[in-house]
């Protein structure tokens, strides 16, 4: 099977497709025949080098979603069946179980059934992002009422934050460019530009300071005057959490697959009450122009790969 890997450290170019054995399915382990696939930061943050003193030598295999259909099943699966269409999570950094590739094979508690009527792509996208997200606005323990600063709220994984959060009747401050204003405001979020002046403006919103972040653009210590005294920062890029100052919690948010909450994830996608973006899609041969695209920046949702 073909498979995208790391031989070495470099730019977009080093995202290779090579070959590969077709895994098996161990007990309870299921094997999807991929149909689309989402690359992500940590993708090329891998590939680039940039996390080389963490992760050794290459050779990798990249990849933390999936979505495609279930092809064979291990001892002791129940709960799915060939044929059914799904989605679901590696933790790469866990496992090094990339999944970027013609196969994949993954815990059956990993995996969720794909949202109904939605293409393959847009479900790729919803994995990682999408349970991030959910966590990450979990993690703050905010009731209604309360205000949240959502950094990177035109990106996939802001932009899913924003509406769960919003769903949960939090008053949602969120940071994105100018060609987003329309669509967040409608969604009831409070747009504020970014940029230079955000954190201003952001304390014009909240003069007390927002009770917590979730920082998906990696803007890291300036944010920080934007949180009230004893509020919380979570970061969701490790590289770009601050030091914690004036009481204010900072958690570095480690996400977890979690094949129920994704599906319950799914079916939000499939009712149309959670948007999934995505930006581009390419080709799997294509992945280094993915890598490239990703990199560039400006991206207004996931980048997707087809198999």
């Amino acid at each position: 099977m073909r498979a995208v890997t790391v031989r070495s450290y470099g730019d977009a170019r080093q995202a290779e497709i090579t070959e590969a054995p077709v895994p098996v399915p161990g007990p309870g382990e299921v094997r999807v025949r991929n149909r689309a696939l989402a690359v992500h930061p940590a993708d090329t943050a891998v590939r680039s080098g940039l996390m080389a003193g963490l992760l050794g030598a290459p050779p990798f295999r990249l990849g933390w979603d999936v979505a495609g259909t279930v092809d064979a099943v291990g001892e002791g699966v129940t709960a799915f069946a060939v044929g059914e269409d799904v989605i679901g999570l590696s933790h790469w950094f866990a496992t090094r179980n990339g999944t970027h590739a013609d196969y994949a094979v993954l815990p059956a508690d990993q995996l969720a059934p794909a949202p109904d009527d939605v293409p393959a792509a847009t479900a790729a996208a919803l994995p990682l992002n999408g349970l991030t997200a959910l966590q990450a606005v979990e993690r703050t323990g905010l009731g209604a009422g309360a205000t949240l600063v959502v950094t990177g709220a035109g990106g996939n994984l802001g932009y899913l934050t924003t509406q769960l959060a919003l769903a949960r009747g939090l008053r949602v401050l969120a940071v994105a460019g100018p060609r987003d204003e329309a669509e967040l405001t409608a969604m009831g979020a409070e747009f504020v530009a970014r940029g230079e002046s955000a954190v201003d403006a952001l304390r014009g919103l909240a003069p007390g300071g927002a009770d917590a972040v979730v920082d998906a653009a990696g803007l890291s210590t300036p944010l920080l005057a934007a949180v009230r005294d004893g509020g919380l920062f979570v970061a969701v890029r490790p590289p770009a959490a601050p030091a914690a100052e004036r009481g204010i919690e900072v958690a570095v948010h480690n996400v977890r697959p979690d094949g129920p909450a994704l599906a319950g994830l799914a079916k939000l996608v499939a009712d149309g009450r959670l948007v999934v973006r995505v930006d581009s899609v390419l080709p799997l041969e294509e992945v280094a122009a993915a890598h490239a695209r990703l990199e560039a920046g400006g991206t207004r949702g996931a980048v997707v790969l087809t198999v």
